[in-house]
């Protein structure tokens, strides 16, 4: 993180609260607290975004919020983890080339050994959609929007998870 003044403030001015303080390598994950209220006003889905980039994670979580959803970010697989066991979001978008230690797929494989909660996988590699036909999940549980994707292709992808989830 470059700046730890810039890591508790959202673009728009919004504070963002810290959910894990005690971690590591220092590296936090941030709930808006904008999020919930828009949330109740329109759909009240929650959504975990698992982005190691953080402008990107920023940018896909302020178009959420906008766009009325409760999001929470966490920056790498660790973080993923702990956020999936702390509570179960209606849905992931998960990046699968997260840096360090864990990976998207290891973050997907541990979620799956208790929740079939529906997962947007985000990755620039072409391989992901045979490796997901050959999982046997379907497109309300697991799906892919390769990088880079405009916002609204990403918006209505997570609508359509959401509405015929599992």
């Amino acid at each position: 993180m470059q700046d730890r003044d810039a890591a508790s403030s959202s673009p728009g001015g919004g504070q963002l609260n810290s959910l894990n303080k005690a971690t590591s390598n220092d590296v936090r994950v941030f709930d808006h607290p904008m999020h919930s209220q828009a949330a109740v006003s329109r759909h009240s889905h929650k959504i975990l975004v698992v982005e190691d980039d953080t402008s990107l994670a920023s940018l896909e979580a302020n178009f959420l919020t906008a766009s009325g959803y409760a999001t929470e970010i966490a920056s790498n697989g660790e973080l993923a983890i702990v956020a999936l066991q702390q509570a179960i979001p209606d849905l992931v978008l998960l990046d699968l080339d997260l840096a360090g230690s864990i990976s998207g797929w290891e973050v997907l494989k541990v979620l799956r050994t208790y929740s079939s909660t529906p997962v947007l996988l985000t990755s620039s590699a072409p391989a992901v959609r045979q490796h997901i036909r050959s999982h046997g999940e379907s497109r309300a549980t697991l799906d892919h929007l390769p990088k880079p994707y405009p916002m609204h292709t990403l918006l209505k992808r997570i609508e359509r998870m959401l509405t015929i989830g599992p």
